[in-house]
């Protein structure tokens, strides 16, 4: 009996091992989509007042954490049963988000606003919840098939345990973050109010930088539109993902790695643009028709 429970052990702590060793080699391939994550939700939260900003980020990490609810058991069960769905899946998504990349930009450049431009906060506060825990089911999903990748080998106990913390760790990890960053300027002002000189110095610095970090998570997350988004499409073309990578390689090996983010928002701005125009001609179409 005591042989017996201590295999039993010796196997849960091996189990366990490897559980943990397959969550970092995860956490390592999905840095990259964490960091876009990042700049996606920060951006989304960005202008919101500041009463609302913890809150709000309460509700987009609560929808994360459903989404991932929803994601891993059916990311197991494509795994299982369709396992060719996944990319094709992964396509769709990868192009809405591209789409979203290319309307936010269009609207930018070309100063197109919502006709009615008296929408109360709250709306426009439920509207910015919707679009972040969209895009957020997007790169979730990405988050965890590229976990799959990593573990589709291992025993199902092993998968759902990684593919389980894996999702823990993003959601808490992106949106503690986020929190973070948009409650930075409230840092500053606490900073400003102590008798000490170098707590105002440091607060007066914080102040100052604080609109910048948001500007730049507004361009950084848009950018990431792109780049997740047309990373997504072209990994899902393995002949275009093959040549375009071969070709880079030969021609210049040593910048490889910042060619293909390149060559990934590049597809992502063409395949936004198609978007676009195919959304826009539907439109168009439809309103002849009715």
């Amino acid at each position: 009996m005591a042989t017996s429970l201590l295999l039993l052990l010796d196997d849960i702590a091996s189990a366990l091992d490897d559980v943990a060793l397959m969550t970092k080699v995860a956490v390592k391939k999905t840095a990259g989509v964490l960091g876009d994550d990042l700049a996606l939700n920060a951006k989304q939260i960005t202008g919101i007042s500041a009463d609302r900003e913890l809150p709000v980020v309460f509700r987009v990490a609560t929808g994360s954490l459903i989404n991932k609810g929803i994601l891993v058991p059916a990311a197991l069960v494509l795994n299982l049963l369709l396992p060719h769905a996944i990319t094709p899946l992964l396509i769709i998504g990868g192009a809405f988000l591209c789409f979203e990349g290319a309307e936010k930009v269009l609207h930018k450049f070309l100063h197109l606003e919502n006709s009615n431009n008296k929408i109360d906060s709250t709306q426009t506060e439920s509207a910015r919840i919707r679009g972040a825990i969209r895009t957020d089911f997007i790169l979730s999903a990405e988050i965890i098939v590229i976990t799959l990748g990593v573990v589709a080998d291992k025993p199902f106990f092993t998968q759902l345990s990684v593919l389980v913390a894996i999702a823990l760790l993003m959601t808490v990890g992106v949106y503690g973050l986020v929190a973070g960053i948009v409650k930075l300027d409230d840092v500053g002002i606490l900073l400003l109010q102590q008798p000490y000189s170098a707590g105002q110095i440091i607060g007066r610095a914080i102040i100052r930088v604080t609109p910048w970090i948001m500007r730049f998570l507004t361009l950084a997350g848009t950018a990431a539109m792109f780049l997740v988004g047309g990373g997504i499409v072209l990994h899902g073309i393995p002949a275009l993902h093959h040549t375009i990578e071969h070709r880079i390689h030969v021609s210049a090996p040593n910048i490889a790695s910042l060619l293909m983010i390149f060559a990934n928002g590049i597809c992502g701005i063409c395949t936004g643009a198609l978007v676009v125009a195919f959304v826009n001609a539907t439109k168009t179409l439809r309103a002849k028709f009715t």
